[in-house]
């Protein structure tokens, strides 16, 4: 299935039109909505608010991300700075799971060995790349399975301010390494977050999704494959995390991974969980796979840490907010 077809585009704007529609009639459509980047549409309902990207946007921010700037984009930790969450539990629906998907038409992989510890590229996982309140920063990021084939996954502050403006110039490289992008780069058509990490900037929903396209009419999961999603999964599972850590002692050009039990946000002031790691910034969207290696299923991802909390990650429980974007973006 190609992304952008004329068919899915009018399937998603009908959706959304009945979405919206129920919303304002059951009287729960927010008062405002965030300011955005630019005039670009914004359609919001009870979970979701998201943000669609014109051609020549992205056609702009595929040609902006030099090699250069990808190296001079700062980790995007200080996004998370001063946030907190609501004292409302998250809302937990059936558990589910969509299985992922191998890579069809997967590119030669062209780059330089690894000279230090790190994990090996993995196709799926990459680098994020985005300007915000007029700094670029860098993000991680994982294409998951999805109708369009085309969805990233990563962190709410890796895409919108919370609350606050959506992120321009968004794009995708996975398995990216050393400066070298083997599979090139992705740019966003669309982001999408919870309201939830928009319109409140709160942590426990800190998961954004993107929609992407590279314009060469090949889709993103036939060229890197997708992971397979979970939601509404019990907590304290064990988790592999992944990410591109790039403040000190890390340089952002490398992948690397965390492995641990996951336990409560030991302050109460979240329902995220948190896993043994030493990621710092630059990490945040990284992926958190159900299980050990980077085959499993996805359950949440890298979001923020405490400075009292030596090498632990936080990440969000992934319940109905999150899967209701997941949703809108994936479609």
């Amino acid at each position: 299935m190609q992304l952008g077809s004329k068919q899915n585009r009018l399937a998603k704007a009908g959706r959304r039109k009945s979405l919206l529609a129920a919303t304002m009639l059951a009287g729960l459509l927010a008062a405002g909505t965030a300011p955005v980047a630019s005039a670009a549409p914004v359609v919001e309902n009870q979970q979701i608010e998201s943000q669609e990207i014109s051609k020549s946007q992205t056609e702009s921010a595929l040609d902006y991300w030099t090699p250069e700037r990808m190296k001079a984009a700062k980790s995007a930790d200080a996004l998370t700075r001063g946030k907190s969450a609501s004292s409302n539990g998250v809302k937990v629906g059936q558990p589910s799971k969509i299985a992922g998907e191998k890579a069809e038409k997967q590119a030669i992989r062209k780059g330089k060995p690894t000279k230090n510890n790190a994990v090996s590229p993995v196709s799926h996982i990459g680098k994020v790349f985005f300007t915000l309140g007029g700094q670029d920063y860098v993000c991680s990021g994982n294409a998951v399975v999805s109708a369009n084939e085309s969805t990233v996954s990563t962190a709410g502050h890796c895409l919108n301010e919370g609350p606050g403006a959506f992120a321009t110039r968004w794009i995708f490289a996975p398995a990216y390494e050393n400066g070298n992008t083997p599979y090139g780069t992705y740019a966003a058509t669309e982001l999408v977050t919870t309201t939830q990490w928009s319109n409140d900037g709160d942590i426990t929903y800190d998961t954004g999704f993107a929609v992407v396209s590279d314009g060469s009419g090949v889709s993103l999961t036939d060229r890197v494959g997708a992971s397979g999603v979970a939601f509404n999964q019990a907590r304290g599972l064990t988790y592999t995390a992944f990410g591109y850590p790039a403040a000190y002692p890390f340089t952002g050009e490398t992948l690397h991974s965390c492995y641990g039990s996951a336990t409560p946000d030991p302050y109460g002031q979240s329902q995220s969980q948190g896993i043994p790691c030493d990621m710092t910034g630059g990490s945040s969207g990284g992926p958190w796979f159900i299980g050990s290696g980077s085959n499993g299923y996805q359950n949440s991802v890298n979001s923020f840490g405490y400075n009292g909390i030596r090498n632990t990650m936080f990440g969000p429980y992934w319940g109905t907010a999150i899967e209701q974007a997941y949703q809108d973006a994936q479609n």
